[in-house]
């Protein structure tokens, strides 16, 4: 129960990073400059950790240990890639369809992806059954989605209704991430290490995608944003990724998907509300959708710890 607690707890930070990294994205008028900007403030802030944390380093060395003994993928090592087109997605999109649509359009992806996941192993926690609550969850998890949606986009313009599709496939790719940082984590013995591993991969994929729209061109903000709290979605980012790397190997991807799930639409809800994106606001379908995604929540939760399957063993050489 602790451990879906934190999860929902970490789902409302994200949906608080949705917002930041939204206005971010806004008063600069690039989208990519201001993802690079989350993600790499992520980053330094973990180069400074692991200047200072002997644990940090011993995780690093024991990963690359993993990866010489096979216990380790080089594609382990990617997940931050997701990650990256998440923060695009949230800096792209959330100010056009606001933190909540954002929120549900994630969730279609990561709820299927995450049965998925779990279904082949693919976290740390190894094969996790469908049983019944979770496989129950996960629908109710859609019908959910479908509600606040199809509220939401009702006589929509097209541009926001393509604006989905970005945040979509950034869930699909979270729940894959999550699994891969779960590996990570497991390997270094540091959840720190693996939110290293992760933020290193999805700044050079960011990076690189700004040096492609410069090149293509894009041109340099001619001043930066003055608000100090635009520059806190790295901060928030380094949290969740590794509560993620922990929590995955606890509760498996599905679950720690769905609770961190009704936690950014909890979350997502009350900022649309108190510091709305869009002038939309919030739908009664909307809400709706929130309350069906906690009852998925507690209904998979049910079949959550005792769903296990075989034990996670390393992958062969």
């Amino acid at each position: 129960m602790w451990g879906l607690l934190v999860a929902v707890l970490a789902g409302v930070g994200m949906a608080a990073q949705s917002r930041v990294n939204g206005e971010l994205g806004r008063e600069l008028d690039d989208a990519v400059l201001a993802a690079v900007i989350s993600f790499g403030g992520g980053l330094v802030l973990l180069l400074l950790a692991l200047a200072l944390s002997r644990r940090m380093r011993a995780g690093l060395g024991r990963v690359r240990t993993a990866l010489r003994s096979g216990g380790l993928r080089s594609w382990h090592l990617l997940g931050g890639f997701a990650g990256a087109s998440y923060v695009l997605g949230q800096s792209a999109t959330v100010a056009v369809i606001g933190v909540a649509l954002f929120t549900v359009a994630v969730v279609a992806g990561q709820t299927v992806s995450g049965l998925v996941v779990d279904r082949f192993g693919l976290g740390p926690a190894g094969v996790r059954r469908v049983t019944w609550p979770r496989g129950v969850g996960a629908a109710l998890m859609v019908v959910a989605v479908a509600a606040s949606v199809g509220g939401g986009l009702a006589g929509a313009e097209p541009a926001r209704v393509w604006a989905l599709v970005l945040p979509v496939l950034a869930g699909v790719g979270m729940a894959v991430q999550q699994a891969f940082n779960g590996r990570v984590g497991a390997a270094a013995g540091s959840p720190l290490t693996a939110a290293l591993v992760n933020f290193t991969a999805g700044t050079f994929a960011l990076l690189l995608a700004w040096a492609v729209s410069l090149v293509a061109g894009g041109g340099l903000p001619d001043t930066l944003p003055r608000e100090p709290v635009l520059y806190l979605g790295g901060l928030v980012g380094v949290v969740f990724i590794a509560a993620a790397a922990v929590l995955v190997s606890w509760i498996g991807v599905l679950l720690f998907g769905l609770a961190s799930v009704a936690g950014q639409l909890l979350g997502s809800v009350v900022l649309d509300v108190v510091v709305p994106a869009t002038a939309a606001g919030v739908g009664v379908t909307t809400l709706l959708g929130c309350g069906v995604a906690l009852v998925a929540v507690v209904v998979a939760s049910v079949g959550g710890r005792r769903a296990g399957g075989r034990a996670l063993k390393e992958s062969a050489p």
